[in-house]
């Protein structure tokens, strides 16, 4: 009945899927091996010997035939008279080699084997997950969403292996329920108390990149390489691209006939929009890219500090910044240069630039106007105030306040 249960125990682990065969077949030797160390003293005088397809155990003893009365070791010798009781034939230094029975370890000392076999076989597998994962980070891997909760997604691959999809590295449009396919790269793998812990992500850029490559073959061979992308995710994204053959568009392959290739990364990312732009190592056109759709007038950068003044028309203003100031934010990320954004205004226009009103307004509150692109007395007087306060950390009580002060200067 013994033998049987660490069959079994064969049986369920020999099939683990992490593990291969001859791992377990290794781990079963060892743990037999230490059973016989605690009975005998020693395993050097045993072999073990495990059958890979059905778990079959022998364990075959050798000892050494002695003299009567000059045994000195029990566990490595045995007398003659002894061993004429089982085979009338040996001598004097043969091997006296004799089959010991599972059974004969005690019932006890079977069940610790059995235990310890199972916590091995446990710590073996979480080794070999953390070891396939930690080679996968950057992949992209779908799963199944097993239990959803606030601050975090319990996600299945199709091993059965746990994979966590935190709130924070979700798009904030995603919502999951249980039985939901989710498709995401892996970010990080880390040992939590001998347990592997995978973080996956939809947020990294990382993500975005394999979705390029999964969407446009051009990629995926090396033609056109991915130089940096930048994410505010479910919101904007921008992809500076460049090809290594002069007869390859690489905008144009990566966002294919009408669309085609990029509509499906848009989909997965919750309607994410994607500029996909040219890249190049002149700055300045570099940033008038990045910008886009915004077209730029004059640009002026200072390449010590790393900042670029754009000036643009009046209409323009609002597209270089773009919805929730993304478009500038994303732009200065993809360039490395901090982008202040200035509109020319027509010369009949009379306008007023902001500095001109620093006896009468703050100057910190200037600045805030200046980081959205507001620098003349026109600028935030042509928006309402909710828009000044949804756009800026201003009060509403300080928007209105300064607006009154700008329209007194024009009556």
């Amino acid at each position: 009945m013994s033998s049987i249960n660490l069959i079994d125990s064969f049986q369920e682990f020999k099939d683990f899927k992490n593990i291969d065969r001859p791992t377990v077949i290794s781990v079963l030797e060892e743990v037999f091996r230490s059973m016989i160390r605690k009975k005998y003293g020693t395993d050097e005088n045993c072999d073990v010997i495990v059958n890979p397809d059905n778990g079959d155990l022998e364990i075959w003893r050798t000892r050494t035939v002695m003299e009567d009365g000059f045994s000195e070791d029990d566990d490595l010798e045995i007398e003659l008279a002894d061993a004429h009781k089982i085979d009338p034939d040996l001598e004097v230094g043969d091997d006296f080699i004799e089959q010991i029975t599972l059974e004969s370890f005690g019932r006890r000392a079977i069940l610790a084997a059995r235990q310890t076999l199972v916590s091995k076989v446990l710590e073996l597998e979480k080794d070999e997950i953390f070891k396939k994962y930690k080679d996968r980070v950057g992949e992209i891997v779908t799963g199944e969403v097993y239990q959803v909760w606030k601050k975090e997604t319990l996600v299945l691959d199709d091993e059965g292996n746990e994979l966590l999809l935190p709130k924070t590295e979700q798009i904030p449009a995603d919502y999951f329920k249980k039985g939901d396919s989710v498709r995401a790269v892996v970010l990080k793998v880390d040992m939590l108390n001998s347990n592997p812990k995978i973080i996956i992500s939809r947020t990294a850029p990382e993500f975005l990149q394999r979705l390029f490559e999964l969407e446009v073959p051009e990629i995926f061979d090396g033609l056109i390489t991915i130089k940096k992308i930048v994410r505010e995710p479910g919101e904007r994204a921008k992809v500076a691209v460049e090809s290594y053959d002069d007869r390859i568009d690489p905008v144009g392959a990566c966002v294919g006939m009408k669309g085609s290739r990029i509509h499906g990364i848009v989909r997965e990312l919750k309607n994410e929009n994607i500029d996909v732009i040219n890249f190049t190592n002149n700055n300045s056109l570099y940033i008038q890219r990045a910008l886009s759709p915004a077209k730029i007038t004059t640009i002026k950068l200072d390449d010590v500090d790393k900042r670029a003044a754009v000036y643009l028309k009046p209409d323009q203003v609002s597209l270089a910044i773009g919805r929730g100031g993304h478009n500038i934010k994303l732009a200065g990320k993809l360039t490395g240069y901090e982008i202040d954004v200035y509109r020319e205004s027509d010369e009949n226009d009379e306008d007023v630039d902001l500095e001109e009103f620093s006896d009468e307004i703050d100057g910190w509150i200037i600045d805030e106007f200046k980081r959205i692109g507001l620098d003349t007395a026109r600028s935030i007087l042509e928006l309402s105030v909710d828009e000044l306060v949804r756009r800026t950390d201003l009060e509403e009580s300080t928007v209105r306040e300064v607006m009154g002060i700008l329209k007194a200067e024009f009556e």
